[in-house]
């Protein structure tokens, strides 16, 4: 839908698009300082698992945001916390191996299981328990094939989190289990819009620690997606296989990425309050607009910067179709995992952000077939 969009705008008409799921801020000036001097001077290869520098930053950075202290090996640094995940799942996996995915999902998630021999195993998690994945559910999708499941929180694309008690709950099941490993996604931590901490499974179920692979990142929280800085936080024999899978692959992460992401995880970090307070206002504005439509079931995310309302009728991808020829490109909801929702992204500007959710509700109103 991104590229489709693009396409349609040049050819010079007007498409307002809340596809990507990038922020739209600049890095904060310190690290592109730090990259720039780094750039300077003549830098080599640095080791796979990354600089260390980068892995104590890392490591400080989850003993002040989760109160998790960890050691050097247990630090794994990847092109993007992308790369991290399927590093592991391609260090872990053998064929038929089973991965339990809640969904909706992050539409990357089933196809990089696929790619590493694995068997997607997708739990439906429907809105109206919070789009989070219930004990019962877990309990019911693990079989003796089952190597991972993965939790996402904030997610994308519904902005979920789950409670200390949720993920109590959760590590309950998991201790009958002792062959699971959980990756917990947690790229969005610090895009939050509820009271207090942000909870990790790694922090409520210490006793499951070695079978936990944390993920993390500078690019949603930090806006440095091109950047391409990822780590991951788990058992040592794990992130020593998945160390060894990143070196024959691409050898390592820039070098200059890296120094920059050291100067994002240790300098100033109030910037992330004021732009999680950014993303709140943009929020609300869109859900403004989108709950006065009776063609969308439209539910407050708690994190990330989505919005996945429910069509109250008719088909995701033909809406989605709809909404784009209207000036306005969503991403269907089948992409997802989860058809019959739109996904829209409120990381723009908010006057572009409410001039789109209008052609939404305007779209769908226009439309005879979905407003009966």
């Amino acid at each position: 839908m991104a590229r489709r969009a693009a396409e349609y705008r040049a050819a010079g008409r007007r498409v307002i698009d809340l596809t990507l799921g990038e922020p739209d801020f600049a890095p904060p000036a310190h690290v592109v300082a730090a990259a720039q001097q780094a750039a300077a001077r003549p830098l080599g290869y640095t080791p796979a698992n990354g600089i260390p520098e980068l892995r104590r930053a890392v490591r400080q950075t989850l003993e002040r945001d989760r109160g998790l202290s960890r050691t050097d090996a247990e630090v794994t640094v990847g092109c993007g916390a992308k790369q991290v995940i399927f590093n592991a799942l391609l260090a872990t996996l053998r064929p038929g191996d089973e991965v339990i995915i809640p969904a909706p999902y992050w539409a990357s998630y089933p196809d990089m299981v696929r790619l590493c021999g694995g068997v997607p195993v997708t739990v439906p998690c429907a809105a109206e328990s919070g789009f989070t994945l219930s004990p019962g559910a877990l309990a019911d999708a693990v079989t003796d094939r089952t190597r991972w499941v993965v939790l996402n929180a904030p997610g994308n694309p519904s902005g979920a989190t789950y409670s200390h008690d949720a993920l109590a709950g959760l590590a309950e099941v998991l201790r009958r289990h002792p062959s699971v490993m959980v990756l917990s996604d947690e790229i969005y931590a610090h895009i939050r819009y509820g009271a207090g901490e942000y909870v990790s499974i790694a922090q409520v179920a210490p006793d499951l620690s070695e079978r936990i692979l944390l993920v993390d990142g500078v690019s949603k929280a930090y806006a440095m997606t091109g950047w391409r800085v990822g780590w991951g936080i788990g058992a040592a024999d794990l992130v020593r296989r998945i160390t060894a899978v990143q070196t024959q692959n691409c050898t390592q992460t820039a070098t200059v990425s890296q120094i920059a992401a050291v100067a994002a995880l240790q300098g100033p970090q109030d910037l992330l309050t004021e732009r999680c307070e950014t993303y709140r206002r943009r929020r609300d504005a869109a859900l403004a607009i989108l709950q006065q439509s009776r063609h969308l079931d439209t539910r407050v995310p708690d994190g990330a910067f989505y919005l996945f309302p429910r069509l109250t009728a008719g088909d995701d991808l033909a809406v989605a179709d709809a909404l784009l020829e209207a000036g306005c490109a969503t991403v269907p909801g089948r992409a997802f995992g989860a058809p019959g929702h739109l996904r829209l992204s409120f990381a723009t500007d908010v006057a572009i952000l409410e001039e789109g959710c209008r052609i939404i509700v305007a779209t769908l109103e226009g439309i005879p077939a979905w407003s009966r």
